[in-house]
């Protein structure tokens, strides 16, 4: 590093500063730490030698402060005199502070986390003692140069400068973005907005509240700078009006104020605003503040979007899972059962097959076939969720449905043989055809096992001798009519016009009695 590189020199001072003032700021932190415990404790004889350690603390922290910051008067010509008493006033409440600690630590008893306490600022005293001699020569170059360690700790000044110097060439206009200045005073308005257009921002001015909220009602904003003393309304209440409503809540608010006080700067953050600048400002600072404001109001505009496409997705999955699976289905999925089977003793379940659809589709195109399968089974999707009954699925040229799950329904056999009814009444009222669909329907009613299978693509199936029973009823069955069994019959509580057809004898099952429905 060249002597003269001023930046870099003034960076390793600083980083040398920090380390050395960063004890007598952490004595100071403890011991009100220390304080606030002791009153809590009601030790009234620990509190008097704590508040002595305050003093001493903050005697030291200001001839501390006064050395990192330059302020120390050193007359010419009396550099070692002045040095040399400068010792002497940093070890006068360095050693109080060592001595009060000690003393304290012998009658703190069992009080583990007041001798903790005590341990971390008498560690930190002892560091400051070490380098009395270099805070006391912290002006004169060498005392830099001898404490810029020369281990993995050091900074790199180079780069810090190369860094900062790059932010500050390219930071000119990327960050333009749409301002509102609000002030009621002419002078600082216009000066603020001047400066901010010099930057390459859009500015819009606003000389009171009243005035600022008619702006927000005709026009967007990504940042408002607004004063805290105005006359109609004050900042704080603005703060508020634009945090409470939605169409503006998401517009960062950076306040500004001759008001330096830290209650100010409080309750300003505690409304909602997200910086606090005062005046009269400091040029680069502005600009970093109001630079960083925008940047980071536009990545949560772009968090905003990205959750608004995720949810978006979501529901268009979740559409698509409900299109598939019975809703309470998807719901215990959702809740993260991976399980999904249950056993439902009174079921009615319905197959619907075309008759001579081989021949039918050898005929027509495929496309025609698929649109008229389309148009079919569409309608008959309708019709379950008319008549509340669940759609299971689709085999081929085939339609199976079902009513009693996943949930229990009294009327189960009642619903599905309605169903069964429009079914057969769609196909009659559809546009004639040269190869119009015909169906058999076939239904039986009894006990199944429900439940989900599959990880890749989930199907809600039944199974059981009930369902093997309803697909023989409609293979079995009569076209452009439903065949019903003797259970679903009983199960039915309208009293249907049923044709006894015959006794089919099932293998596996033995003799059925069924019935046509009229």
């Amino acid at each position: 590093m060249s002597a003269g590189n001023e930046f870099q020199r003034n960076a390793i001072a600083a980083h040398v500063a920090q380390r050395l003032a960063g004890p007598a700021r952490a004595i100071l932190g403890f011991q009100e730490l220390l304080l606030e415990q002791a009153r809590d404790l009601g030790l009234a004889d620990m509190q008097t030698d704590l508040e002595r350690i305050g003093v001493a603390a903050r005697q030291l922290n200001s001839l501390v402060d006064r050395q990192v910051h330059g302020n120390a008067e050193r007359p010419e010509g009396e550099e070692a005199e002045t040095e040399a008493r400068l010792r002497h006033d940093l070890r006068t409440p360095l050693n109080a502070i060592i001595g009060y600690s000690e003393m304290i630590l012998e009658e703190a008893g069992d009080q583990h986390a007041l001798k903790e306490d005590l341990g971390v600022m008498l560690a930190a005293a002892a560091e400051l003692v070490k380098h009395v001699d270099a805070i006391a020569g912290l002006s004169r170059g060498e005392a830099i140069e001898t404490l810029q360690p020369a281990d993995q700790n050091e900074i790199d000044a180079a780069q810090l400068e190369r860094l900062l110097f790059k932010a500050e060439h390219q930071a000119a206009f990327e960050q333009a973005g749409r301002i509102l200045v609000v002030d009621d005073v002419a002078s600082n308005r216009d000066l603020l907005s001047r400066r901010l257009r010099r930057e390459g921002h859009r500015v819009v001015s606003a000389d009171s509240g009243l005035s600022a909220l008619a702006r927000l009602e005709d026009d967007e904003f990504e940042l408002i700078l607004l004063d805290i003393l105005m006359p109609d309304m004050n900042g704080i209440e603005i703060l508020s009006r634009l945090k409470t409503d939605k169409r503006w809540r998401h517009i960062p608010v950076i306040m500004i104020s001759g008001l330096s006080e830290v209650a100010a700067v409080a309750r300003c953050i505690e409304a909602g605003a997200d910086d606090y600048l005062t005046k009269p400002f400091n040029p680069i600072l502005l600009r970093a503040r109001i630079n960083s404001t925008l940047e980071k109001k536009r990545w949560l505009d772009r968090e905003h979007r990205y959750l608004q496409q995720i949810e978006a997705e979501k529901q268009r999955a979740d559409s698509l899972l409900y299109a598939i699976l019975p809703g309470q289905i998807v719901a215990r999925l959702q809740r993260g059962e991976k399980i999904i089977a249950d056993r439902f003793e009174e079921v009615s379940i319905l197959f619907a097959d075309i008759v001579g659809f081989s021949p039918i589709a050898a005929r027509l195109p495929p496309s025609d076939l698929i649109r008229r399968l389309d148009s079919m089974f569409s309608k008959f999707d309708l019709l379950t969720q008319e008549h509340r009954v669940e759609k299971i699925k689709t085999i081929g040229d085939a339609y199976m449905a079902a009513c009693g799950v996943p949930e229990h329904a009294a009327d189960h056999a009642d619903r599905i043989v309605a169903l069964g009814r429009s079914m057969l009444a769609a196909l009659r009222n559809m546009p004639p055809d040269a190869h119009p669909f015909r169906i058999r329907i076939g239904i039986h009613s009894g006990p199944v096992v429900a439940g989900l299978i599959g990880r890749h693509r989930f199907v809600y199936d039944v199974w059981g001798e009930t369902v093997n029973i309803a697909s023989r009823l409609e293979s079995q069955g009569v076209a452009d009519r439903m065949q019903i069994s003797e259970a679903t019959r009983r199960a039915c509580r309208t009293p249907w016009a049923l044709e006894p057809r015959c006794a089919l004898e099932l293998r596996g099952i033995g003799m059925i009695e069924t019935y046509l429905v009229q």
